[in-house]
């Protein structure tokens, strides 16, 4: 049943009934008074989380560290915490991976890394996560820090430099049983200081990858085309600056992230009916190696005292460049009669972002204990992709122009209550000049134009605490995105269209409203919530018959359940248990109504994680942690059952060791060596992918800080 936003309302008016499911993962309770956790991401400014009402997880280093020892790769770290997130596709591609059945926008420090206008599913793999102190997510639409942002928003915070002279180094590689010759080897390496009023950090990273193998010991199929982070290597370049003086702060951070194929494998197609799954051979691919080449810097100012206000300001720049691999064999997409039959092509996808983002703080305003929060975000995005072996435009140059005003009052006294209200006005033109589709669209000339749009964004929410240990939240926050315009542009096949009139150009407002219930006391923590994330003219990704996707403009209707409990049964021992379930439908029809259910590229399974911590002793500690995922049917319109995932069950060990001056870390990703076909290559058949999940790994690492 949906949670209607009239009753929403009257729960916030009347005393919220469900709590803030921001609750941060403590670990020991020995403390009387334990710290809360403080957080940027939900309201661009420092806030604890108990003032929040957002669901929101925040992934520690140590945590991070710890998914890290088992599998190198953001998603699936995401998945073993966030059970609302899509299972990974363990590739270098994340296309189809969700957050409440909807595409979240990924951040560095704050810094756009999501390519919306074209989205090219490569977002996770944009820094290396050796320099990550924390990751914080934002569950559900929100708005507060721009485009793109419909399923959430998935902020990547780096390291800080460090208040003395420090150097840290680490060592990884992974093995599968007497696959030796194709693990996995990484090295990392940091420097920080200080000095007075200056600080700085710098690091690099290197990895090199091999293939994979599944439970029955046979390789994994390698994704050429949409990258693979498999038989790869992986460079990572972060520096990290800083001056202070009197009550201001001036920060330089930047990045420059590559992680390219080394085309030593060819992908061998299965037989999704006969059940075979894709796998590899030796051999060369002609063309350049898939890859993502990504540059991120940005410099922020922030000042304590700006006239009775605190200011910050971020300047920041990403350029964006991901190269798609040749397919072995035509692609009837690329395909033209000029460069004759047979036609090897690639594409590639490239985004240049500048923006600015400035937040202004008022605290006492007007009255004590509100304040106000506001400010201005700038942006301009131009994206296009290009086949880069003929020169040809598949999406032409396209020019995002975007700024958003905002202002939100935030009331968080000493009462039980704290409420927040804002509102953000959205206002945006895309340019695009005069272009042609490729010839197998038939050569369509599109007339340009330069669309505007403008959108009013509303998010109002609270939280309510009942007693001592007891909490409730409760919100209503909106979205505003662009469809995948590079998508949508690309794949125009019929006469006469223009830029300025074509519909599936809207954007894409999603309206989000949550609800929730927390328990904090000293052993136990807990928390529920409910959630609807709704469309009128959303989009959905659909595979053609030659395996380019595109996009349909559809009403969209999600809603779930999410729910966490940690249990401390000893001093030494902590239980954990997080399950996600959702429901997403769509109108196929275009009468208004939903009638069919999303498939799995684009909302995630029902699952369940569980976990067991154990200290063993002062220098020995131990997690285990199951992810079981569960059947699922997809239904059209008429009641018949076209898409059927089968579930299943994978256990993960890790143990940290300290031990020669530093932490020895081992792990065994699969430790039951589960035989499965991912959740992606069942919810999409196809032969070239049909690709199994990875089969039992070993892992160890060796970290130092000297």
């Amino acid at each position: 049943m949906k949670f209607k936003l009239s009753q929403l309302c009257f729960a916030i008016l009347a005393g919220p009934l469900i709590t803030n499911n921001a609750l941060a993962e403590q670990g020991s309770k020995e403390s009387a008074e334990p710290v809360e956790t403080i957080v940027v991401t939900a309201s661009r400014i420092e806030r604890p989380l108990s003032q929040i009402p957002n669901t929101i997880t925040v992934i520690d280093e140590s945590e991070l560290q710890q998914q890290l020892s088992l599998q190198h790769d953001i998603s699936t770290v995401l998945g073993n915490l966030i059970p609302s997130f899509s299972p990974s596709r363990q590739k270098m591609t994340s296309a189809g991976e969700s957050l409440r059945g909807r595409k979240p926008l990924y951040l560095i420090d704050g810094v756009p890394q999501s390519n919306p206008l074209r989205s090219g599913g490569r977002d996770g793999h944009t820094i290396d996560p050796f320099f990550l102190e924390r990751v914080e997510v934002l569950h559900g639409a929100n708005a507060i820090h721009g485009l793109g942002a419909a399923g959430g928003i998935i902020n990547l915070i780096t390291k800080k430099p460090s208040g003395g002279l420090e150097q840290q180094l680490r060592f990884d590689t992974t093995v599968q049983s007497d696959k030796l010759s194709e693990g996995s080897l990484g090295v990392n390496y940091s420097l920080s200081n200080r000095w007075d009023n200056a600080d700085i950090l710098a690091g690099i990273s290197w990895r090199t990858s091999g293939m994979s193998y599944d439970a029955d010991g046979k390789l994994i199929g390698v994704d050429n085309t949409q990258g693979d982070t498999m038989d790869a290597d992986t460079f990572d370049g972060f520096l990290k600056a800083g001056y202070e003086w009197d009550d201001s702060r001036l920060e330089l951070m930047f990045n420059r992230y590559q992680i390219e194929g080394k085309n030593d494998w060819i992908s061998v197609p299965g037989d999704v009916d006969a059940d075979i799954p894709s796998s590899a051979e030796k051999g060369a691919i002609n063309g350049d190696a898939a890859q993502n080449k990504v540059t991120t810097t940005s410099l922020n100012y922030s000042k304590q005292d700006f006239f009775s206000q605190r200011l910050s300001v971020q300047l920041f720049r990403q350029d964006f460049a991901a190269t798609y691999g040749a397919e072995a064999t035509p692609l009837a997409t690329f395909q033209d009669p000029a460069y004759g039959p047979d036609l090897i092509d690639q594409s590639q996808n490239n985004s240049e972002k500048t923006g600015m983002k400035i937040t202004l703080v008022k605290e006492n305003f007007v009255f004590e204990p509100l304040s106000l929060v506001y400010g201005l975000d700038l942006l301009e995005d131009e994206t296009w992709q290009a086949l880069i072996q003929t020169g040809r435009t598949w999406v032409p140059p396209t020019k995002y122009h975007n700024y958003a005003p905002y202002a939100q009052l935030e009331y968080a006294g000493s009462s039980p209550l704290s409420v927040s209200a804002g509102i953000r006005y959205e206002k945006s033109k895309l340019e695009v000049e005069d272009f042609t589709t490729l010839a197998s669209y038939g050569s369509q000339f599109v007339a340009g134009g330069k669309p505007e749009f403008s959108q009013t964004l509303y998010n109002l929410g609270a939280t309510y605490r009942l007693t001592g240990d007891w909490r409730t939240f409760a919100n209503y926050s909106e979205a505003f995105s662009m469809p995948d315009v590079g998508r949508v542009l690309r794949g125009i096949n019929v006469p006469g269209q223009s830029v300025e009139t074509f519909l599936d150009l809207k954007p894409i407002l999603t309206e989000n409203t949550e609800i929730g219930l927390e328990y904090g006391g000293d052993l136990v923590q807990a928390q529920l919530a409910y959630y609807t994330s709704d469309s009128d003219f959303g989009q959905r990704l659909q595979r053609g018959d030659d395996g380019i996707y595109t996009v349909k403009r559809e009403k969209t209707e999600v809603d779930g359940i999410e729910f966490r409990i940690n249990y401390l049964a000893t001093s030494l021992d902590k239980l954990g248990l997080r399950f996600a379930t959702s429901d997403g439908r769509y109108d196929s029809n275009q009468d208004g109504h939903v009638d069919s259910d999303l498939g799995g590229t684009n909302i995630a399974p029902n699952r369940i994680n569980a976990s067991w911590d154990r200290d063993w002793t002062d220098t020995l500690s131990t997690r285990l942690q199951v992810n079981h995922l569960f059947d699922r049917d997809v239904d059209n319109a008429q009641g018949e059952v076209i898409n059927e995932f089968d579930g299943y069950t994978t256990v993960d060990l890790s143990a940290n060791v300290e031990a020669f001056s530093g932490v020895v870390t081992l792990g065994i990703q699969n430790l039951t060596n589960t035989d499965y076909y991912t959740y992606y290559s069942q919810s999409s058949p196809n032969d070239k992918r049909n690709f199994k999940g990875i089969g039992r790994t070993f892992s160890a690492s060796y970290q130092i800080n000297f």
